[in-house]
């Protein structure tokens, strides 16, 4: 067995498919005894609905969501609505520009079903009672021999305290909120309804109709009971079902390792948010986006980029939700705004990064580092050429030769000799999106960002940066 998951939230999910759909061995325990039941981080964000396209999962997740629907608040003068950030059209470039709205449990259970259709599954009442290097003792009394350990195990994560690492931030003992799945009656469920408190400014209730389900979800800062809640705020409601429920407080922290040695961390276990922005989930899945296909490499020093890559994000993603965070206490109103494009995390990106390899020598709008933008061609989109495992060079307006490992597809204007793996760009859409002005390359790594990008006659770069992407030698696991 070659890698160790520890925790099956959609952290441990996303790299265990990943790890999967490449043939790689792993294992992933879950400590508790059955999928989580919550709600709780409901929001998809723009960029990982691109990630969970490549998984081939995007089509539950848009069948079981929905968009966030507008906000009414309820002042003693009456009601109005208004939207936390205006919904936007798709573009040829951006096919999913708004935040999608999943319950969490629901995201777990997707990604499940994905998990076991590839042959995998997920240990549960599993725990991790030792670790030692990458040998780990579970409560089962079984000692595994990993190879690598990633623990995606929470905030409260136990392979980040075994490591010693440590978890530096603030938790705001103050600041607390109830959060439920309830069940109710006397409210339309075609928008989010929020009650302001007694300044006027501050949220004292709000309920989220969840898309799929009976259920809405409650949020009450400084309750303690979702009964009383209901009866002091909002009278008209009848309550006919508790669900899930936690006392949310607030904790913003981050660890200053991803690696020790042969043990990773990832999600929650590496960075905790303020649910504010919907970052938290969403940077999880990332995380293990961004590892799956390095530790399928095997390659140390390929590994080591996950630290120096995710980190940084991640600080990035903390201080925007940490900042959201601090505008409750504000205008109600602009406290619940989410329209800061940086939220959608489809400008989140590795460039100047140990991985960015900008090698032409007039560099255009795009470059090594940043996110491969979509576009749609013919017979398929950019996005279809790219979903796979492997690292696809796309070759625009030439025709390199074929490459151990790599994908090649051309993208060619209309007019152009056409072949096998050929995509024309009917519309000048690629072009656009890649800002193509002369015959160039972008070889793309399976996360889908562009690692090396050359002009069309430097292929030595190109196929030195296949090798260093795609160490065969040291390979744990194929296809």
């Amino acid at each position: 067995m070659t890698v160790l998951i520890v925790g099956a939230g959609p952290t441990g999910l996303t790299l265990a498919i990943e790890l999967q759909s490449r043939g790689v061995p792993h294992r992933i325990v879950e400590a508790s005894s059955g999928p989580f039941e919550g709600s709780r981080g409901k929001g998809i964000q723009p960029r990982t609905l691109e990630v969970l396209d490549d998984l081939g999962v995007l089509d539950r997740f848009l069948a079981a969501g929905a968009d966030y629907p507008a906000l009414r608040i309820h002042l003693p003068g009456g009601d109005f609505d208004r939207r936390m950030d205006e919904l936007r059209e798709p573009t040829p470039d951006v096919p999913h520009p708004n935040v999608w709205m999943v319950p969490q449990w629901r995201t777990g259970q997707l990604l499940t079903e994905r998990l076991t259709e590839l042959g995998g599954h997920v240990e549960y009442g599993v725990a991790v009672t030792e670790l030692a290097g990458a040998n780990v003792t579970l409560s089962t009394g079984e000692t595994v021999a990993a190879r690598y350990v990633v623990g995606a195990d929470g905030g409260r994560s136990t392979i980040r305290a075994a490591l010693g690492v440590g978890f530096e931030g603030d938790t705001y003992e103050t600041q607390r909120m109830l959060i439920a799945d309830v069940r109710l009656t006397g409210l339309p469920r075609d928008v989010w309804h929020v009650w302001p408190g007694d300044d006027g400014r501050s949220q004292r209730l709000g309920l989220c109709p969840l898309p799929g389900t009976d259920d809405w979800q409650l949020t009450a800062p400084h309750a303690t009971s979702v009964e009383d809640i209901l009866a002091e705020v909002a009278p008209e409601v009848t309550l006919t079902h508790v669900g899930w429920t936690s006392q949310f407080r607030a904790n913003i922290r981050m660890v200053d390792r991803y690696r020790v040695g042969n043990v990773f961390l990832a999600g929650d276990a590496a960075h905790v948010h303020s649910p504010a922005g919907g970052q938290g989930l969403n940077t999880g899945v990332q995380d293990a986006y961004n590892l799956g296909w390095k530790l399928a490499t095997g390659d140390d020093a390929l590994l080591d980029t996950y630290e120096a890559e995710r980190l940084p994000v991640a600080a990035g993603v903390l201080g925007i939700s940490t900042r959201l965070h601090n505008r409750h206490g504000g205008d109600v109103q602009q406290a619940m705004r989410r329209d800061d494009p940086e939220l959608q995390q489809l400008t989140l990106g590795y460039r100047g990064g140990p991985l960015a390899d900008e090698r032409r020598r007039q560099p255009g709008t795009l470059q090594a580092g940043d996110r491969a933008p979509d576009a749609p061609c013919s017979p398929s989109r950019i996005f279809d050429a790219l979903r796979g495992p492997e690292p696809v060079l796309l070759a625009f307006d030439c025709a390199p030769p074929p490459m151990p490992g790599v994908r090649v597809v051309r993208v060619v204007r209309p007019g152009m000799p056409t072949g096998p793996d050929t995509l024309v760009d009917t519309d000048g859409h690629a072009h656009r999106a890649y800002d193509i002005h002369h015959p160039t390359l972008f070889l793309v790594r399976p996360d889908g960002y562009v690692g090396c990008a050359a002009d069309s006659t430097d292929l030595e770069s190109i196929e030195a940066y296949a090798r260093r992407i795609s160490p065969a030698p040291q390979s744990v696991g194929g296809r």
